[in-house]
């Protein structure tokens, strides 16, 4: 599959990174974030170029970006009317001359050292790109809590380096973009892109880059911080949007149709039993929340969905890697059963999601799959029912 292409050259000296930053309306964080960039230690890079692309800002931002290139040369910043943060990327990359790249969130930031790592590996490997383990910070009462999601905690156990996709094919999972530096030319020769106007982009990009690349390196440290704002909208609301369940069935068929294209097996298997099943959990709670827009159409949709990406694949839902509880959540859907599943909700919420798998009342539902029937021997992940993904 790859034998007939060329394997890159070592990085020659230090390399000089460009960083890219998208800015929307983050005047309460940004000026946070790009300071833990310019902060970061240059022992492995030559060079440093931050480029900041103001998507339209109306909040202050623009004038905070301002001040930050007027006071630090390393800092640039282009402004553009608001078109979403998939083009506000691909501005900066048409503007770095970096011969590495990475990105961050405007309401993100860096630890103290978060490249130099991913950078020595990419220099002493030639690997296309590398990627870093990422914890969640949040702010609780005053308190910083951290915490590492399972999979990433699976993915990022042990080093490996020179990796292949087939070789580590949990990696298609690890869908974000900041956690990860790339050879720039690797990025543009393979013309990897964000979909426009989604909030799930990453996805199919960093696709394109895990099936794209002839290596890439893993490694355990912990390369950025993602920051979990109390001030978000609820994540439920959210997913309860017409427009947001539309865009996440998108990105999952634009996902799928990439891997199928690879031609593995082993890829696609993985991909349906253990990355794509990981957030329905959420629709199938938005289905039924009381402020769920359009209800009738929202439930057709997610219904077809789950019919079309597992069961009529051969993959049925119940037999993926996530919990149980969730398991039961996607059958429902897919049996048309919308009470049923408002009834499941209910459990799960007064009793925890294993009690309420349990105690679950379609215990001898005759079209119920024995997969969901024998208690005993229903695995599944560590995965969380309730904690929110960032959306």
């Amino acid at each position: 599959m790859r034998a007939a292409r060329r394997v890159r050259g070592l990085l020659r000296g230090r390399p000089t990174l460009s960083v890219v930053v998208p800015v929307y309306n983050v005047a309460a964080y940004v000026e946070k974030s790009l300071r833990s960039i310019l902060a970061q230690p240059r022992t492995e890079i030559s060079k440093l170029e931050l480029i900041v692309v103001d998507d339209g800002s109306t909040d202050g931002s623009a004038q905070i970006l301002r001040r930050l290139a007027a006071e630090e040369s390393r800092v640039t910043v282009i402004t553009q009317p608001n078109s979403g943060v998939s083009r506000a990327r691909h501005t900066g990359i048409d503007a770095a001359t970096g011969e590495l790249l990475t990105f961050v969130d405007p309401d993100d930031t860096l630890p103290h050292d978060a490249w130099s790592a991913m950078v020595r590996s990419l220099r002493r490997t030639g690997s296309d790109f590398a990627v870093g383990a990422a914890e969640r910070v949040a702010d609780e009462g005053g308190v910083e809590r951290r915490f590492m999601t399972p999979l990433m905690r699976r993915n990022h156990a042990e080093e490996r380096l020179r990796c292949r996709i087939e070789d580590a094919p949990l990696m298609l999972a690890d869908i974000f973009v900041w956690n990860k530096i790339f050879r720039r030319s690797f990025w543009t020769e393979n013309a990897i892109a964000f979909p426009e106007r989604t909030r799930y982009q990453d996805q199919v990009a960093l696709t394109q880059a895990f099936l794209a690349a002839d290596s890439f390196d893993v490694i355990t440290e912990i390369v950025y911080d993602w920051q979990v704002r109390s001030d978000r909208s609820s994540a439920t609301q959210r997913r309860a949007q017409i427009a947001n369940l539309v865009e996440r069935i998108d990105t999952k068929r634009q996902t799928i149709d990439l891997v199928r294209a690879a031609g593995s097996a082993k890829l696609m298997e993985t991909l349906l039993v253990e990355v794509l099943p990981i957030d329905m959990w959420e629709h199938f709670r938005a289905a039924v929340h009381p402020d769920t827009e359009d209800p009738s159409r929202y439930w057709k949709l997610l219904r077809g969905a789950v019919l079309e990406f597992w069961y009529e694949a051969g993959v049925p839902f119940e037999k993926t890697a996530v919990p149980p509880a969730q398991r039961l959540m996607a059958w429902l859907v897919a049996q048309n059963r919308a009470e049923d599943l408002v009834a499941l909700i209910a459990m799960i919420d007064r009793y925890g999601a294993r009690a309420a798998f349990r105690q679950h009342p379609w215990r001898n539902d005759p079209a119920l799959p024995p997969v969901l029937g024998n208690i005993e021997k229903v695995g599944g992940s560590a995965l969380l029912t309730r904690q929110p993904m960032r959306g």
